[in-house]
């Protein structure tokens, strides 16, 4: 699978709960349908989420009262026959709280992925945002193919646990030829399950239906905050409307630059980064480490046990027990934060104990499986929004060729992530290009915010991402910090930057850092 490690805003809030019950095109700047651009959005009180979204409750109101509420957008399943087939494009909004006269308009998120659901995630961090709720509209959507906008289906939740399961680093020819085979069989039942829908979730196709979003939502500009795979989206939004753009913050940044490889090859970094920071936190504490002497021992003790989990699982949350490939996956999601270190250690502790839930359940949180066994469609709508992205298909041959460099970028996901090119493979639609185009010219100002120590898009996308961009539109923003993304660490710095930005339109210095 592409990209394995994506943002997981809801699953991170979705994991604490479980964890603590257990512990206790340039210029196009229009030419949309007339009718579409015109569609009156019903809004009505959210339903709870759809099982593709994560399930769950219907959101609570926020503190003020002010009620969450849902409407569906019609928009071209083809983006190049606009006047043909449509399909729905789920919205959510939180209506401004301030004085009606200085309301600026809607501000848009994507929250990552790809194949995050915007309806599920933004009610969970709605009150991180409540000064921008001030003057905008809080807006997020579910992205075409993404939980209820013609969600991609591809295997059950049977078959999921089964593949989430499988042996994603193997050791010999038996090994390759199973997850091979599992990778195909995966890809087919997207192809059988979604092949309306299959071709048309490109992030162009997303892009065009935020500009649709933008004028139904009655903006003259897309005032927008994407955060990680968001973007990129919003990058290729600049690119085809930048006369649209209005003030927009690309946080936790993508590399743009990147081939789907030369991602990969930088997350083995970005994480081995984090497991770095994590030992050494962990060690230099008053109190005694419980999973490691020094930093060192710390990293040589989770490789043991990546290596005995490989030879025999541990029990896990029966009747599933935990794999490495599990293991690698759960580690990987308590690295997104630093406040969700505490649980890596207590995964760990319990696991040298012979017990595999806490990791499992980690492991459950990246892959979008809920308490009861359901899944969401992230996974689904990850791969099939990458692998249409991007047009390399790597070949098993060729991956064993690059293990030696991703070994040597991170020992222990090296090899997860560079089996992981496979993933797009056999898949049935054809790669749009090799890297996004996100130039644009002629578009406002656009903050661009990195963190140091992000282990899921390295610091260095962000400084990739304004050269990208073009001059006078990228400004960078660093914020020398831990996990993924910088305005949700609360950091003072970070939120006056970005507060004074959106709300005032002050633009920071280009090349500020919060420290």
């Amino acid at each position: 699978m592409p990209s394995p490690f994506r943002l997981r805003a809801t699953a991170l809030t979705t994991t604490a709960l479980l964890l603590s019950a257990l512990a206790t095109g340039c210029g196009d700047d229009g030419g949309t349908d007339e009718d579409l651009t015109a569609q009156k959005l019903s809004w009505k009180d959210c339903p709870a989420p759809s099982q593709a979204e994560g399930g769950g409750s219907a959101p609570s109101p926020l503190p003020d009262g002010q009620r969450w509420q849902c409407a569906t957008m019609k928009a071209p399943l083809d983006w190049n026959h606009p006047k043909g087939d449509t399909i729905g494009i789920a919205l959510i909004r939180a209506e401004a709280s301030g004085d009606p006269s200085r309301r600026i308009g809607s501000l848009v998120f994507n929250f990552g992925g790809p194949g995050g659901s915007g309806v599920s995630t933004l009610p969970a961090f709605g009150t991180d945002y409540d000064t921008l709720r001030t003057r905008y509209d809080l807006v997020s959507f579910d992205p075409r193919g993404v939980g209820r906008s013609a969600g991609v289906k591809c295997e059950n939740d049977q078959q999921l646990d089964a593949y989430f399961q499988q042996d994603s680093t193997p050791d010999d020819a038996a090994e390759r030829t199973g997850l091979l085979d599992n990778t195909k069989e995966f890809n087919a039942a997207c192809d059988k399950n979604s092949e309306k829908v299959l071709p048309h979730v490109r992030t162009t196709d997303a892009a065009r239906d935020m500009d649709l979003m933008r004028q139904v939502l009655g903006d003259t500009k897309l005032h927008y905050f994407g955060i990680s795979y968001g973007t990129e989206l919003g990058g290729v939004y600049a690119h085809l409307f930048p006369k649209n753009v209005g003030r927009a913050v690309f946080d936790a940044v993508v590399d743009p630059t990147q081939t789907s490889e030369q991602g990969a090859l930088g997350q083995a970094r970005g994480f081995q980064l984090a497991l770095d920071n994590y030992a050494e936190d962990c060690t230099s504490k008053i109190e005694d480490c419980p999973v490691g002497d020094t930093p060192q021992d710390v990293k040589d003790r989770i490789a043991k046990l990546l290596k005995d989990l490989d030879a025999k699982p541990l029990p896990g949350i029966l009747p599933r027990q935990l794999t490495q490939s599990a293991a690698i996956t759960g580690i990987a999601q308590a690295l997104y934060s630093k406040d969700f270190w505490e649980f890596l250690t207590e995964g760990l502790e319990q696991a040298y104990d012979g017990d595999g839930r806490i990791l499992l359940l980690l492991s459950d949180s990246m892959n979008g499986r809920s308490e009861n066994g359901e899944y969401s469609n992230i996974a689904a709508a990850g791969v099939a929004i990458n692998c249409s992205d991007d047009k390399p298909r790597y070949s098993p041959g060729y991956v064993e060729g690059r293990l030696p460099e991703f070994r040597a970028a991170s020992p222990l996901f090296g090899d997860f992530l560079a089996w992981s090119m496979v993933g797009c493979t056999d898949w049935a639609v054809p790669g749009a290009a090799d890297h996004p185009d996100v130039s644009a010219p002629g578009a406002p100002p656009i903050l661009v915010v990195g963190n140091t120590g992000d282990p899921a898009t390295p610091y260095e996308g962000a400084r990739k991402m304004v050269d990208a961009l073009g001059d006078g539109v990228g400004v960078e923003l660093t914020y020398k910090g831990q996990g993924h993304g910088a305005y949700g660490s609360k950091d003072k710095c970070v939120q006056t930057a970005v507060d004074g930005y959106l709300l005032d339109g002050k633009v920071p210095a280009s090349g500020t850092i919060c420290a």
